[in-house]
């Protein structure tokens, strides 16, 4: 029997209408802005994506396009313009960013009531408390589609990979009290030793190591939700972390790839956005 699909797509377009309608009804305008350094191509496609959303929901959106020769103190003078403007009430700069300029210096430089993007040390700091002013967007992504698959309150829950970006704010998020948490966590990488019998426990199995096709049916536990955050191209196609056609007939529960994480990604930064205007 296959796994019934978390088709992301799907449920991020329900939640940009929801979005959506909460501004018409209160009214206001949220103000969400990006800085984009250099000509990455897929930094360029990503913001084009956020771009849309944004004027989708109903917001004021600023996108500021600079050549790759950006000096760090000019970039840092556009984060300190953006802090100080009213009418934006969240914005991020988008990495990479070129080598001649440190994107942990600029990080920092953003105000932490406008990091929406959530990577700011004081808000990581604040979600290791359990007390997150913003999850960050892929992360808050995969905790609402583990929710629309029964949630993860009480379950084995184990995450494949510890970045910054995804693996540790996740493993946090999921460990914190709350609807969206109490699960108990294991996260594992790269040196983790066998790491196919550790994913058999799990009830909740997050791919996040950006290895393909790494997930084989037989390292899934039976009837388990499996949630794909990797992206890689082989061949000319984009794939997963999990060996899709494989562990679908296993697992209970499975994003694609595309069309999984990626879509939940906007979304909840046009979440996190909302909540930084203020409406309810």
């Amino acid at each position: 029997m296959s796994a019934r699909l978390l088709d992301g797509k799907a449920i991020a377009a329900e939640i940009r209408a929801d979005i959506a309608r909460r501004v018409k009804a209160s009214g206001r305008q949220p103000g969400l802005a990006v800085i984009l350094v250099g000509d990455d191509p897929a930094s360029h496609t990503y913001v084009a994506s956020k771009e849309k959303a944004a004027r989708e929901c109903g917001f004021h959106s600023v996108v500021e396009r600079y050549p790759a020769d950006m000096a760090e103190a000019a970039l840092l003078s556009r984060v300190a313009a953006l802090n100080a403007d009213p009418r934006i009430h969240g914005f991020f700069v988008q990495f990479p960013v070129p080598r001649q300029i440190d994107g942990e210096k600029v990080m920092r430089a953003v105000s932490p009531d406008k990091d929406v993007d959530g990577f700011h040390p004081l808000n990581q700091g604040l979600l290791l408390q359990g007390q997150p002013r913003f999850l960050s967007a892929t992360p808050r992504g995969v905790v609402e589609l583990i929710a629309r698959a029964g949630g993860a309150a009480g379950k084995r829950v184990v995450v494949l990979g510890r970045s910054n970006t995804v693996g540790k704010p996740l493993a946090a998020a999921l460990m914190n009290k709350g609807p969206r948490g109490d699960a108990t966590v294991t996260v594992a990488h790269s040196r983790t030793p066998d790491l196919a019998r550790l994913c058999r426990e799990a009830d909740v199995l997050v791919a996040a190591m950006g290895q393909p096709r790494l997930v084989k049916a037989d390292w899934v536990k039976p009837g388990a939700v499996v949630v794909d955050v990797g992206t890689s191209r082989v061949e000319g196609k984009l794939v997963g972390d999990v060996d899709f056609e494989a562990v679908k007939e296993v697992a209970g529960w499975i994003t694609p790839v595309p069309g999984g994480v990626g879509p939940m990604t906007i979304a909840m930064l046009m979440l996190n956005t909302l909540e930084a205007a203020g409406i309810p």
